[in-house]
């Protein structure tokens, strides 16, 4: 390595290839499951911060699967490895968040399949998550589903009865304008 080599840009590492995206309910006023499985009040998130929606209304799902999905069409506006932000072409900002204190394995447990400023349809995998890794760590792995502009509206709700298993694209949230 030459002397200038350590001022070269590095470059961004590359962007694993996705699985097959899958049908989703998409709509302008709507959200769609992330993953298959339960869904459940966000006051039911065993987080102080989603149950007390300080990030936002939603609803969460405790995943039967393995590969999450885009909720909306967007563009993705942060990764953070287990989580992901798209701000939705209506305007709406949604956080995707798999599980809870997850941070703390700093990446460890998750694929990401999208980057910063990405283009994304509904149905269109953005993670991967190895759930197994989640829980030896003591870690619970509900995805968590948050419009972060909540109160840009006049209502953030569940479409769904509590406790129902969903499947991932069917609609979970709807999103009512002022």
């Amino acid at each position: 390595m030459g002397l200038f080599d350590m001022f070269k840009k590095k470059e961004a590492p590359a962007v694993p290839a996705a699985p097959a995206a899958i049908e989703a309910e998409a709509g302008a006023d709507v959200l769609c499951a992330p993953v298959s499985g339960k869904a459940i009040k966000m006051a039911d998130v065993p987080d102080p911060v989603f149950s007390g929606e300080v990030l936002g209304k939603g609803c969460a799902v405790w995943p039967e699967d393995e590969v999450v999905y885009a909720p909306v069409n967007g563009k993705v506006t942060v990764t953070m490895g287990h989580a992901v932000g798209i701000m939705s072409d209506s305007g709406v900002e949604v956080l995707v968040h798999v599980g809870v204190d997850t941070v703390n394995l700093q990446g460890k447990g998750f694929t990401g399949y999208v980057k910063q400023g990405d283009q994304v349809v509904a149905g269109q995998p953005v993670l991967k998550i190895d759930r197994s890794v989640i829980a030896e760590a003591g870690y619970k792995d509900c995805v968590v589903l948050a419009v972060s502009n909540s109160a840009e509206f006049e209502a953030v709700e569940l479409a769904v009865e509590p406790e129902t298993t969903v499947a991932a694209g069917s609609v979970v949230v709807k999103v009512k304008r002022k």
